[in-house]
């Protein structure tokens, strides 16, 4: 499982090997229906409503721990969110402290990883999209603070609140950029082992020449003579940001960031290598550079790839309003 600081996710919690989850719980700690109760069945009802018995009752955004038992996850989180009435009765401060309260106890406990519902977004009445913006920005808030890879979990992958006026714009640049896969087959070369019948995509790059990219991985044939990590420092340094800002707005794990750093020769995925050029703010010409030294290019071959341009050449440069976007497109997210 890809571990960023922050990922949108329509899995089944119950079912992911991480060290937490969250359950949506009510205030007596009972099993209820929904992810609760799926949470329930999965664990064990029996053996988890005895160990929620001793904990019971809790108040409103409050947090309690439980083993996990039959879970993948080592522990469960219970967290009673608030009631939606009307929008102006504290929810939202209500809603944020469950996030926030879950996340702390989860560091407390040295989890490394936790994944969590929409909280309060089912028989409690709190509007989704709404409910997950307040998630949204409480984990990212609390990401700039500590360590941890946060899962949140949509039912519909129209949740993400990327603006329709925003959606639309992309949508129609989509329309606009996107041309179909032409292939090209690669004449034998000498050293037929590794270049017969090779087939190629042929696309435009950023800095509108027409290049050869392998059809898997992106990989353009090209010998930099830096290399993507000497570059991405020398950038780091040019802009005047830190490496712990630059990572932190990328969504990338500092571990990762620690291997780009000290391995000059380390090539990054594709998604890691734009999120390091969005956090960087670089423009489209100079993201296609530090993008060829590691091997890619962006193509207008592929949705994704066009969703990330027009955000590049737009100057919005948050990683996650592009995830965001990119989610709701059945596109995989920027980062490692």
């Amino acid at each position: 499982m890809n571990r960023l600081p922050f990922t949108l996710i329509r899995q089944d919690i119950t079912k992911l090997p991480v060290d937490a989850i969250v359950n949506a719980a009510n205030t007596s700690l009972q099993m209820g229906g929904g992810v609760c109760g799926a949470i329930f069945e999965a664990a064990g009802k029996v053996e988890l409503q005895i160990a929620c018995d001793k904990l019971a009752p809790i108040k409103t955004s409050e947090v309690v721990i439980t083993p996990g038992f039959r879970l993948p996850a080592k522990y469960v989180i219970h967290t009673a969110g608030p009631v939606y009435q009307d929008g102006m009765s504290g929810e939202e401060t209500l809603l944020r402290q469950c996030y926030r309260n879950a996340l702390k106890l989860a560091v407390e406990k040295q989890c490394e990883s936790i994944a969590f519902p929409l909280i309060s977004s089912g028989i409690y009445g709190y509007p989704p999209a709404e409910a997950f913006q307040v998630a949204a920005a409480t984990i990212r808030e609390f990401l700039q603070e500590y360590d941890i890879s946060v899962f949140l979990s949509l039912l519909h992958k129209s949740l993400p609140t990327v603006s329709k006026e925003t959606f639309e714009k992309v949508k129609r640049y989509i329309e606009a950029h996107y041309v179909h896969r032409r292939y090209a087959e690669l004449k034998e070369s000498d050293n037929r082992d590794l270049y017969q019948r090779r087939e190629t995509l042929v696309v435009e790059s950023p800095v509108n020449k027409v290049i050869r990219v392998d059809e898997e991985i992106g990989s353009l044939v090209i010998n930099p003579d830096e290399s993507f990590s000497q570059k991405l420092l020398r950038l780091i340094d040019e802009k005047g940001k830190t490496d712990v800002e630059v990572y932190k707005r990328a969504n990338i794990d500092r571990k990762l960031f620690s291997k780009i750093r000290t391995d000059k020769d380390y090539t990054p995925r594709k998604r890691t290598a734009i999120a390091l050029a969005v956090a960087l703010e670089l423009s489209l010409q100079e993201t296609g550079d530090l993008l060829m030294r590691a091997g890619y290019t962006l193509s207008r071959s592929h949705v994704f790839d066009i969703i990330v341009e027009y955000f590049i050449k737009n100057k919005t440069y948050d990683v996650f309003e592009i995830n965001e976007t990119l989610f709701r497109h059945d596109q995989p997210l920027l980062g490692e």
